[in-house]
């Protein structure tokens, strides 16, 4: 079982960058593929990033890449998600997601854990 910590959110304008962390418990946290979801307000939760148990695989929604970099270090239990040139419609909760083994998962059922979010709000 893993535990799953997000920090990092806050308020940004347009245009600024963000660095999102989850902090991960456990001894087997390389062995989980790791995402990143975001929910915003009346709207479900959607997928953002994935990355591969040992970081080589990565994964990305449309409305992200280019933008958005997800990244982990196995060493130290963490993920990131660095977000760049923020848009408004970036807004929402963000989530990380964990599930055992190697995959690249998109859709929020299959992942295990979930941590409690992190608010990102971006004005224009």
């Amino acid at each position: 079982q893993v535990q799953l910590v997000e920090s990092g959110g806050g308020l940004v304008q347009a245009g600024d960058s963000l660095s999102l962390s989850c902090a991960a418990s456990g001894r087997t946290f390389s062995s989980y593929a790791m995402s990143w979801f975001r929910q915003a307000p009346g709207k479900e939760r959607e997928f953002v990033a994935a990355i591969s148990t040992g970081g080589y695989g990565t994964n990305y929604a449309g409305a992200v890449k280019g933008r958005f970099t997800i990244s982990r270090d196995n060493a130290k239990n963490m993920i990131y998600l660095r977000m760049n040139n923020l848009k408004p419609e970036d807004t929402a909760v963000y989530y990380c997601a964990a599930r055992q083994g190697y995959g690249l998962w998109i859709s929020r059922d299959n992942y295990d854990y979930w941590g409690q979010g992190t608010h990102v709000t971006v004005s224009s």
